[in-house]
């Protein structure tokens, strides 16, 4: 498995973990790589996308939002969500990394960890986020 693919799911294991959790510090952080072990490498991605999803939060929520008109946030899984949220901080504010690939990545992880249904609406989210954020030239 990929140093990315690692890191990816590493994050999406803390942030589904900790999402209960009104507090988020580096301690709570630090006792998860306690438990879930990773090369340096990895835990640096993970904790970038820890980091940077947590940080922009309000504005992944509202594109996840308005790309499922009438569905509640409320009503899409934890893991989905965070599976969301990963991904659409990467479109956001990782443009070294081709949308296509995020994309497909967040799929992945979504046949991994959840539903049998859940690629295809984690497909379909993304795709309608991917439409509202400028393409990479890496892209074209």
């Amino acid at each position: 498995m990929g140093k990315r693919r690692e890191g990816r799911e590493a994050a999406l294991q803390y942030l589904f973990s900790n999402e209960l959790n009104t507090v988020e510090d580096e301690a709570q952080r630090n006792q998860f790589w306690e438990l879930r072990r990773a090369k340096p490498t990895v835990r640096a991605f993970a904790e970038e996308l820890i980091l940077g999803a947590s940080a922009n939060l309000e504005q992944i929520d509202k594109l996840i939002d308005e790309a499922t008109p009438g569905y509640d946030l409320t009503r899409i899984t934890s893991v989905d969500k965070n599976i969301l949220r990963i991904a659409t901080f990467e479109l956001l504010k990782l443009p070294d990394v081709p949308q296509p690939v995020v994309i497909n990545e967040a799929i992945e992880m979504a046949k991994r960890f959840s539903s049998d249904d859940s690629s295809r609406f984690v497909n379909g989210v993304l795709d309608a986020i991917r439409k509202h954020i400028p393409s990479t030239e890496a892209d074209a």
